[in-house]
């Protein structure tokens, strides 16, 4: 069982899907550094891409994502335009020295578009980047995936696909306004299964309006049931100042800290029992999965689609909002549908914000990394002492311990992991 210490829970901190964190990104970065680095891109160099649609055919009241209605058909048309665009002048500034191992889409909802548009974008990546046999995955809304979007992503090898599942208690979709009955899921899991795609997702959430634990019991009963490969349980983050479609959730009866606490230790209880392997804070894999074997092996990482095993250095983002990642820097695109268009239509590279990475935080990176990835970090010499005293607290209560200048969280530290790692943010902590 895990022990409930609030006072270390009580100050929020970042998910750390990146370090520096979005917060810190600047207008004092943009096009011209986000074009050096691609100028700086070695030959031969592995790279992944992420390709983001951002539409949905259903807006959810929970999603933080930039996202908005695929009600428009002119706009969708013009948005793929331009990210067909941008995806050629990248790789025409690349000039063929990157190699593409993974490819992802991410949204939104990329099925909010039509299967064979999907195929004409993934076409223009195969055809303008050096990607011989990458890794492909997908982010898919259940409640519009059809048997012909099966076929398709079966046909362009698609190797994994991300569910949307969140809950299956009825009365919390209504809630959230993301209403989609068990079928929907049945049947996205049967009809991918039927076409060789074994590799899937769910997406669940806990700490939502009106969630009990017999909720949270119920959902995992049935998660477990269909058995997907991977499973990521997040905390939902209620930000209504930030983020306006959620002020349509009812905040009255939001899980308090302690119940979220004790929602995030069933679900940990009951996917460990059933035989899935906890990854971090809150991704569990089965054994036979590339993620769990990568665990197995100290080879995970973090990025903007949360745990993986992709281990590439350089992440090349496309479409709105898109974030690229480099050694030395984060740049993200325009955030607008309608601004980005607009750059990529004058023949402009569409970053517009973003944060430089020197040594320093470099270094506080990997730990950060590190102590998400794996539970533990080894702390050099200049920030050893300080660090000892700025995790005091938890060593005291028995969360972590030091092994020399070793970190390592224990077992009932996992809830504790993103506070942990978070006294290494040159912001946020206190070294």
């Amino acid at each position: 069982m895990w022990s409930y210490h609030p006072d270390l829970l009580a100050t929020p901190v970042p998910r750390y899907t990146s370090y520096p964190t979005a917060v810190e990104f600047t207008d004092a970065v943009g096009a011209d550094n986000y074009g050096a680095a691609l100028d700086r891109i070695a030959s031969a160099t592995p790279v992944s891409l992420y390709v983001h649609i951002p539409f949905c055919d259903r807006i959810c009241w929970y999603c933080g994502c930039n996202t908005g209605a695929a009600n428009r058909t002119q706009r969708l048309a013009d948005y793929l335009t331009a990210l067909r665009s941008e995806i050629a002048m990248v790789a025409k500034r690349l000039g063929g020295r990157a190699r593409v191992q993974r490819i992802a889409f991410g949204g939104g909802s990329p099925n909010a578009i039509a299967p064979v548009d999907f195929v004409r974008l993934l076409d223009r990546i195969l055809t303008v980047f050096d990607a011989s046999n990458p890794d492909i995955s997908i982010e898919i809304d259940p409640r519009s995936f059809s048997a012909d979007w099966a076929r398709v992503l079966a046909a362009s090898s698609v190797a994994r696909v991300s569910l949307g599942v969140q809950t299956f208690a009825a009365q919390i979709q209504s809630a959230i306004g993301r209403v989609q009955p068990l079928a929907d899921i049945e049947n996205a899991v049967a009809s991918l299964r039927l076409r060789g795609i074994e590799a899937i997702n769910f997406d669940l959430m806990y700490g939502l309006p009106g969630q009990s634990l017999a909720d949270l019991d119920e959902t995992l009963d049935e998660t477990i049931r269909l058995a997907p490969s991977r499973i990521a349980l997040f905390g939902y983050a209620h930000l209504p100042a930030m983020i306006p479609r959620q002020r349509r959730i009812d905040a009255s009866n939001l899980p308090d800290l302690r119940l979220r606490f004790e929602q995030a230790a069933v679900g940990f209880d009951r996917l460990t029992a059933a035989g899935y392997v906890p990854i971090g804070f809150d991704h569990f894999a089965l054994p036979t999965d590339t993620l769990a074997i990568a665990a197995g092996e100290g080879r995970v990482n973090r990025n903007f689609q949360g745990f993986t095993d992709d281990d590439t250095d350089v992440l090349i983002g496309f479409g709105a909002s898109a974030i690229s990642k480099f050694p030395d820097l984060i740049v993200q695109n325009e955030k607008r549908a309608g601004h980005y268009r607009d750059l990529v239509g004058e023949g402009r590279l569409a970053a517009v914000r973003g944060v430089p990475i020197d040594a320093d935080e470099r270094a506080r990176g990997d730990i950060i990394r590190d102590l998400l990835c794996s539970g533990r970090a080894r702390v050099g010499a200049p920030m050893y002492r300080a660090a000892r005293d700025a995790t005091g607290a938890f060593e005291h209560r028995g969360l972590v311990k030091w092994e020399g200048g070793l970190l390592v969280i224990q077992d009932g530290g996992r809830p504790y992991a993103r506070h942990i790692a978070a006294e290494f943010d040159r912001i946020r902590g206190k070294l």
